[in-house]
């Protein structure tokens, strides 16, 4: 898969994720076999560019492997000059976000919005392409609704614009995450241009990527929502892509472990109380892995305030579960 000069080690691509792909998860999954991961979206708003939690949500100190910026907004100067922005703070590629679906992006014209002017697109990307020297990628859905299926009049318009790869997320803006995504206009894309096109939405298995790769004719596959709490699925991915056979799924041991990690990387990037607030969600995600979680404990870690009362609620409620668990 190679995005402009950048070559990845594999198919997969970690989905930009507000909230959720900040640099603990993003090097998480690049540890378990993300050959791309890409940072929360970073509003273009020049009055929140310096604003300390923009700065961090395109944070990459230490971070090994490409370092991928997903930028938004509608006004294609603020837009460019976010591009350089990030590119002058280490990014190697910038990504446009268009196929936000939430109401609060949407609202003001952003995200997948952006998909109903067709000539404000071609706009966006021209100036962001211009402004800098490193690639920029384009993320989309298939269209505003099911009656406005514009991917790949946008797709040329990317590809003639310079855009050096192109993520589509199989729903509509009007289809948010309801219903089951559907490959076909991905497909179509796939035939129209000859940049990378990367496939989006309902990924979740071994099984589900291999398919949506043979169908589709894409060149890679973006993993989102089935990627939280279960960073294993890119290496289970990889070794089916490459052998054809499944990979066995994590251990009772090896979820405990990588959660602790993870927690721990998180204290450490956000700080204690915003850290363990931050850590809340992803706990429940990985609890997902079980059948049962004493109900209890699982409401003690929601109202753990500092790091250690939090870990040795995760560590009790590990102790009460099965110590020969498989996940699930």
């Amino acid at each position: 898969m190679q995005i402009g000069s950048h070559t990845l080690n594999n198919k997969l691509i970690l989905a930009p994720m507000a909230g959720i792909t900040d640099r603990p998860f993003r090097e998480l999954c690049q540890q378990m076999g993300a050959g791309l991961a890409v940072s929360e979206m970073v509003a273009s708003n020049p009055a929140l560019r310096h604003h300390h939690r923009t700065l961090l949500k395109a944070d990459f100190s230490n971070e090994t492997g490409l370092r991928s910026v997903q930028i938004l907004g509608t006004n294609p100067q603020f837009m460019a000059e976010a591009a350089k922005f990030n590119a002058d703070r280490g990014a190697q590629i910038i990504d446009i976000n268009m196929g936000c679906p939430a109401k609060k992006v949407c609202s003001v014209a952003a995200g997948s919005a952006l998909l109903k002017d067709e000539a404000l697109v071609k706009q966006i990307l021209t100036a962001v392409v211009n402004a800098v020297d490193i690639p920029v990628t384009l993320k989309i859905r298939t269209g505003w609704d099911v009656h406005s299926r514009n991917a790949v009049e946008i797709a040329k318009i990317a590809q003639d614009a310079g855009i050096a790869a192109l993520t589509i997320h199989g729903r509509t803006r009007a289809c948010k995450f309801n219903g089951d995504a559907e490959y076909e206009t991905i497909t179509a894309v796939k035939q129209a241009v000859t940049i990378p096109v990367i496939a989006n939405g309902d990924i979740d298995s071994a099984e589900k990527a291999h398919h949506v790769l043979t169908s589709t004719g894409a060149d890679a596959v973006m993993i989102g929502r089935a990627a939280q709490g279960n960073p294993w699925l890119f290496s289970q991915i990889n070794h089916f892509l490459n052998t054809g056979k499944h990979l066995k799924k994590p251990t009772f041991t090896d979820i405990h472990q990588t959660l602790v990690t993870h927690l721990e990387s998180l204290y450490s990037f956000y700080g204690n109380t915003v850290g363990v607030r931050m850590a809340r969600k992803h706990i429940g995600w990985y609890f997902k892995h079980f059948d049962w979680v004493d109900l209890n404990i699982k409401n003690s870690i929601n109202q753990a305030q500092h790091p250690s009362q939090q870990l040795m609620l995760i560590n009790t409620a590990f102790a009460l579960l099965t110590t020969d668990g498989i996940a699930t």
